[in-house]
């Protein structure tokens, strides 16, 4: 789907035009409500940095950007609309987004230490070809999850010390990463 159709979905979820599984759960319903307002905020917010847009300009062949992501992902919210934006910069860049769950995505192919941790970005080149992948989150962010992690914190409380980390890096990280990834 496209980022557009994306929205759509999520906003259909959010008004409860969408009550298929897992969106039947509260829980998800609740978290997909948190985090529709999360990303939302970040897409009137969320500014992307001058080095990445320069960095950009390199992309000057057609580049199919798939992102693996569903609407009741925490890290997602967050990333999301700074990879729209990213992709928005430049006319060679194609983002198609895909939904984990359904079955349909690559995530079996790319999987994170074993798991199918989203969101995941695949960047192929015009015939194909992986240039690079980005995902679930930026590794500061990872490294905090996995201090946390290591200290037995609980589920909540790391839940409120990523949210707390995204809140102040405000997606620099995530943009660093991915225009180290396009230029390498």
């Amino acid at each position: 789907m496209t980022a557009l159709e994306y929205l759509q979905y999520f906003e259909d979820i959010i008004n409860e035009e969408i009550t298929s599984v897992p969106y039947d759960n509260p829980d998800y319903l609740h978290y997909a409500k948190l985090n529709y307002s999360r990303q939302n905020r970040w897409f009137k917010t969320g500014e992307l940095s001058n080095d990445l847009v320069d960095a950009l300009t390199a992309i000057r062949e057609k580049q199919e950007w798939i992102l693996i992501t569903e609407p009741w992902c925490g890290d997602a919210a967050h990333s999301v609309p700074f990879i729209i934006r990213i992709a928005e910069n430049n006319p060679f860049i194609e983002l198609t987004i895909q939904l984990r769950d359904t079955g349909n995505s690559l995530i079996d192919s790319y999987l994170t230490n074993g798991s199918k941790s989203i969101p995941k970005l695949i960047v192929r080149d015009v015939v194909g070809n992986d240039l690079f992948t980005w995902g679930p989150r930026p590794n500061s962010c990872h490294q905090v999850y996995l201090e946390r992690k290591d200290q037995g914190a609980d589920f909540e409380t790391l839940k409120t010390e990523l949210q707390k980390w995204y809140n102040e890096n405000k997606g620099m990280d995530l943009q660093k990463e991915i225009q180290s990834l396009i230029l390498d």
